[in-house]
Parts: structure tokens; C-alpha cells; sequence
């Protein structure tokens, strides 16, 4: 991978993280219109540091309340009835199913899953699925009136993420609208409860970065910063965009997108598999 490349991709994959319209996606669909070698999971896994990093500054606050309400309400039954503390304990709940899954099904997200068949079909079901919410959605509830069983759901809707082209954002708001959730509580819990997920998966892949046959260390620095970058300046965006506007244009992206990865992938213009 070359500098122009690790700019490009840095870019889309902070541009592209935090919209519901799959970051895993655009980093195999870009090179994969250009040209260019897939980057692989590991790129893609590392470079999304770079914009959990922008979510750690972005919600330093409530994560800072959420941890110290967490650890305090380990000793306190009071302050474990608290927003944060309950939180805290949320997020981890909701954490467990991405983690079994991405444990039990590693090899297949890794070789088998970037097939721009599948990414294409998952762009679109998952953009129909989003159709659906927001026509049933009662945008009735915030952040502190999710419960138990809201988080075990919209966890359960994360670790479908796994599939490229479906999207953590994408199928965490999906879900946060289906339990009645706003918009904009819907992406802010999203981007909570991504943090665990994301930080160990790029952690975790850390070790194969410069490997052969995957992007280089170099690259993967200079992509992760814009990732960072980038992605800092699209959380701000798009909470601001969902408090005035629905998921429509997502949903309409994701269904073109999809549709024309197809339509090239059957028409041989580009390999369905890296």
C-alpha cells in the first residue's frame, strides 16, 4: 500500500465509521473499484483505533462518569441504580454476543466474508432492515430509558456487524430504533457500546499488521491518524444531521451501493473475492 492509498482509505474509514453504511465495506469496495490490493481485516480492524480514539476524546465526559459510576456502584447499591452506573453495566452486556461470535467465527470473517457478494447483499438487507425501523419507530425514548433488555437486543444487532457491508452503526441504530429509541439516542448509544468491540478486535490485530500479503506498518499509521481526523469531525456530524433528519438517505445510499456492487460483481467488471 502506497501513501495516496493510505490517505484514501484513512479517509473513508473515518468518514465512513460512524454512518450507518459499513466502514468494512467501503475499505474492501474502494480498492476493490481502483484496483488496488484489499488492505485486509487487520488494516481494517487497526484503523478503526483511530476512530474509537476520536470517540474516547468525543465522549470523554459520560465515559469518565459512566467508569467511575460503574466502579463506585460495585460497593454501593445506591449509585448502581444511577444512568451511569447502569451504563456501564449495559455496555458490557451488550458487548458479550460480538465477542462469541467474533471468537467462534474468526476465520470465516476474515477470508469468507469479504466477498463482495455478500457485502453487497448485506448492504442492502441491512439498508431494507433500517427502511423498516424507521417506519415502526416511536422515537419516544432516550438514553435513560434503556433497559436489560434493550441492551441484550441492540448487542445481539451488533455482533451481526461482523458481516461486512452490514454495519455496527447500521444495525445498532436499526435496533435502538425498533426498542423505541430517538434517533439520536439511538447513534450515541451506538458509539458507547462500540468502544469495547472495536478496541480489542484492533488490538487483537495489531500483530499482523506488516505481515505479508497485508497493508504495511507505515500505511496503517498514516490511515489510522486520518481515520482519527476525520471521524472525530462525522460523530459531531451526524448527531447534529439526526436531530433534524431521519435515516432515509442511508437507507437509499446502502441499497444503490449494494445494488451496484452486484451488478459489477455479475458482470465480471471486478473479482468478488480479494
Amino acid at each position: 500500500m502506497n501513501a495516496l492509498e493510505a490517505v484514501v482509505l484513512g479517509t473513508v474509514q473515518g468518514l465512513t465509521e460512524f454512518l450507518p453504511i459499513s466502514s468494512t465495506a467501503h475499505l474492501r469496495i474502494v480498492p476493490a473499484f481502483f484496483d488496488w490490493e484489499d488492505p485486509g481485516a487487520a488494516f481494517t480492524a487497526v484503523t478503526q483505533l483511530g476512530t474509537m480514539a476520536a470517540v474516547l476524546i468525543y465522549f470523554r465526559g459520560d465515559l469518565s462518569r459512566i467508569a467511575l459510576a460503574w466502579a463506585r456502584g460495585l460497593r454501593d447499591p445506591e449509585i448502581r441504580r444511577t444512568l451511569d452506573s447502569r451504563l456501564g453495566w449495559y455496555i458490557g452486556l451488550g458487548t458479550i454476543p460480538i465477542g462469541l461470535v467474533g471468537f467462534a467465527f474468526q476465520h470465516q470473517i476474515e477470508t469468507g466474508a469479504r466477498n463482495l457478494w455478500v457485502i453487497g447483499a448485506a448492504l442492502i438487507l441491512l439498508g431494507l432492515a433500517l427502511l423498516y425501523a424507521e417506519r415502526k419507530a416511536t422515537l419516544k425514548r432516550d438514553v435513560d430509558d434503556i433497559g436489560p433488555r434493550d441492551a441484550a437486543i441492540i448487542g445481539c444487532a451488533q455482533a451481526c456487524a461482523l458481516i461486512p457491508g452490514v454495519s455496527r452503526s447500521g444495525s445498532t441504530m436499526t435496533a435502538g430504533l425498533l426498542v423505541g429509541l430517538t434517533r439520536e439516542a439511538a447513534a450515541r448509544y451506538s458509539f458507547l457500546l462500540s468502544i469495547p468491540a472495536v478496541v480489542l478486535s484492533g488490538l487483537l490485530e495489531l500483530r499482523k499488521i506488516g505481515e505479508d500479503g497485508g497493508a504495511g506498518i507505515g500505511a496503517t499509521v498514516i490511515a489510522t491518524i486520518l481515520a482519527f481526523a476525520v471521524g472525530y469531525a462525522s460523530i459531531a456530524g451526524l448527531l447534529k444531521f439526526l436531530v433534524r433528519h431521519s435515516t432515509m438517505v442511508f437507507v437509499a445510499y446502502r441499497v444503490a451501493l449494494g445494488s451496484l456492487v452486484l451488478l459489477l460483481v455479475a458482470s465480471g467488471v471486478v473479482a468478488a473475492t480479494p
